[in-house]
């Protein structure tokens, strides 16, 4: 089968089998196409909460999944592809942050989304990395234990200097290993562009972007601008799709290392088989985790709005 041919049959079954598929912006085109829904992890979960289907197919990663079984307990979710967890995600657990709790016990946490549930299940709150300087700075709290990406907390801290943070070691390495020799080169390259980066990237690669910005943010900037040529400081996909929704205007990848293995790892023949009950892996959570993990997030909906 070629690719148009199984995308047709996704089509057929999905309809067939009451699902509703949602693509993380980080997929390949070809699954994006074929999606329900696409954007970021928590655009997506709430997206996935409001529709009647009983079974939704998450595209993505782990905690993406876990995120949609959280609010929505009641429907059947599915991995695409079971090996795609997040090395971000995986590099704080329950235990260690709440070692570190003991340790400021005066600081509010403050959990990204890209956190796992069971870590969900011990933090303030949670945020993105669109609404984050809007949840802290709303938080009554002036101690702030932002985790666990170091360099958009460091983003965050830099918009609220009247907040005390406290940044643990850890990140998306994708975004961190980009440097500012990256930008330097792909600016000589490139001068007309633009340069749009995600805030998970170094202090001194923010320092030089024209625009700092979630996924969401970036592709929004790059189609509401009326400059024509970007450099894009995300997972390289994004520049792809941008390319495709915007044809008129060119678009750079920063440097070929913003490739995320986790996100390339689910494939249309994933998505396609398990729809056809061979292969996705079931998302189980139990109602103790999704009650306590859920906590966060409401106070995310409350602050943020």
């Amino acid at each position: 089968m070629n690719i148009s041919e199984i995308q047709n049959k996704i089509l057929e079954l999905k309809k067939e089998k009451d699902v509703c598929i949602l693509a993380h912006s980080y997929q390949a085109r070809e699954i994006c196409e074929i999606a329900d829904f696409t954007g970021d992890s928590y655009k997506l979960s709430v997206d996935a909460s409001k529709v009647t289907n009983k079974n939704i197919l998450m595209c993505g990663v782990r905690f993406m999944a876990e995120t949609c079984k959280i609010l929505s307990p009641d429907k059947t979710v599915y991995l695409a592809q079971p090996s795609a967890g997040c090395q971000m995600a995986d590099q704080m657990d329950k235990e260690m942050i709440s070692s570190v709790k003991e340790m400021y016990p005066d600081y509010a946490v403050v959990a990204y989304i890209n956190t796992t549930a069971d870590l969900k299940t011990i933090c303030d709150v949670c945020v993105t990395s669109s609404s984050a300087v809007k949840i802290v700075s709303n938080m009554p709290e002036k101690n702030i234990l932002f985790i666990p990406d170091c360099n958009l907390g460091d983003y965050v801290s830099r918009q609220l200097p009247d907040k005390n943070f406290k940044l643990l070691h850890g990140g998306c390495p994708i975004h961190a290993c980009v440097t500012a020799e990256d930008v330097k080169k792909a600016k000589a390259q490139f001068p007309n562009a633009e340069l749009l980066v995600h805030p998970e990237c170094q202090p001194a690669v923010v320092d030089l972007a024209d625009y700092v910005g979630s996924t969401s943010g970036i592709m929004n900037y790059a189609k509401n601008s009326d400059k024509k040529e970007f450099i894009i400081g995300t997972e390289i996909s994004i520049a792809e799709h941008l390319q495709y929704d915007c044809p008129d205007k060119k678009f750079h990848i920063l440097t070929q290392k913003l490739i995320c293995p986790n996100m390339k790892a689910t494939t249309l023949m994933d998505v396609f088989n398990c729809l056809k009950g061979e292969g996705g892996e079931e998302i189980i959570l139990d109602e103790q985790t999704i009650t306590d993990a859920k906590k966060c997030i409401d106070e995310m909906i409350r602050l943020g709005g």
